[in-house]
């Protein structure tokens, strides 16, 4: 047995090494590390706590398990028992070794983030119970406020605190919607069609796809859930359920050919409108699908548009710009460039067209 700061080296039984729940569901390529184990021994040993509760190595863990080892050396940490520090300890393990999915990242985030905003309401009430107890010795009257609400778990400076912890950047917004995709995908209160359409895009998302296009899809499937709704309801006007269900049909028509922020615009005007009616008792003047904005912009703003990009290309270093862009950022641009191409196209043929007739 070794002695360390803050820990202590033993020989433990691997069977007797308890995993509990974890937020890494990907182990990686585990054959690699279990020949480069049976090679090469084990470099860096696992940690667990003095209850035999794994605080990281999962991965070494396993493919120690799978060569057969029976006991193996461990560092003990004590004082990492609680919730909070096991958590700290398995997202420091994460970072140096194989990085968690991002939606394991979103799993680990969430529980962080509540974790410590929990963490930082208890000492703050421990602090104004300090102050309490200190001012009731004092002379003349109570002085002590009643306390303030702590702070909230999805309060933004936790949530700042969590991301950085989890990502190294202090930017949690896709954390959040990957959270909330997760959330709909598990809620068995909602209807079938939203929580498919929730788990598939979590797929996507793992494969490389755009979190913010994923969640504007699900909140379309979401508004579309509602509309349903409204449509099938019996106690709601006949008006209002008629321009309910029309106004998903039409939603579904365009859903293919439109992009998601748009369809997410459309989708939440039209569940507006229907709302507003409904509460209002007014009869909705007929509608038909909703139009997807085909020349919303002027020629005159068109080309002022175009007039500041002349030569963009040439302003930009392409050595700087492609590795300074996030995934997400990436596939907005490379969005924008397809449907830029696709566009000169059409507007070519327009202009073909247009000189045919002329002639």
């Amino acid at each position: 047995m070794t002695n360390g700061p803050g820990y202590i080296q033993l020989q433990r039984a691997l069977d007797t090494v308890h995993v509990g729940r974890r937020h890494r569901a990907e182990l990686g390529d585990i054959d690699a590390l279990v020949a480069s184990i049976d090679d090469n021994g084990l470099f860096q040993i696992i940690t667990i706590d003095p209850d035999g509760n794994l605080v990281c190595g999962l991965r070494r863990l396993v493919a120690m398990r799978q060569l057969g080892w029976k006991t193996a050396d461990v560092w003990v940490r004590p004082g990492i028992s609680d919730r909070l520090g096991q958590l700290l300890a398995e997202q420091d393990d994460n970072a140096l070794h194989k990085p968690l999915t991002l939606t394991e990242q979103a799993t680990l985030y969430r529980e962080l983030k509540t974790l410590m905003a929990e963490d930082a309401a208890r000492r703050q009430q421990a602090t104004r119970f300090h102050a309490a107890s200190e001012q009731l010795g004092s002379d003349g009257g109570a002085t002590v406020a009643p306390p303030s609400a702590p702070e909230s778990p999805d309060g933004g400076k936790t949530r700042a605190q969590a991301a950085l912890m989890v990502t190294g950047r202090n930017s949690y917004t896709s954390l959040e919607r990957i959270g909330e995709l997760q959330r709909l995908a598990a809620d068995e209160t909602q209807p079938a069609a939203v929580r498919e359409r929730a788990a598939a895009e979590l797929v996507g998302i793992e494969a490389g796809g755009s979190i913010t296009a994923a969640h504007q899809r699900t909140r379309v499937e979401l508004s579309l859930a509602e509309l349903d709704q409204l449509a099938a309801d019996s106690l709601a006007p006949e008006h209002v359920r008629a321009q309910a269900a029309r106004d998903a049909a039409g939603l579904r028509a365009v859903e293919a050919q439109t992009r998601a922020a748009e369809l997410e615009r459309l989708a939440a005007d039209a569940l507006a409108r229907v709302r507003g009616d409904k509460k209002r008792g007014k009869r909705p003047r007929p509608t038909t699908a909703p139009a997807v904005p085909a020349g919303g912009m002027t020629v005159r703003a068109f080309v002022l548009t175009w007039d500041e990009l002349a030569l963009w290309w040439e302003r930009a270093d392409p050595a700087v710009v492609g590795p300074a862009l996030t995934e997400e950022q990436w596939h907005r641009f490379e969005q924008t460039v397809a449907g830029t191409v696709a566009f000169a196209e059409a507007a070519d043929q327009a202009r073909h067209d247009s000189e045919l007739r002329t002639a």
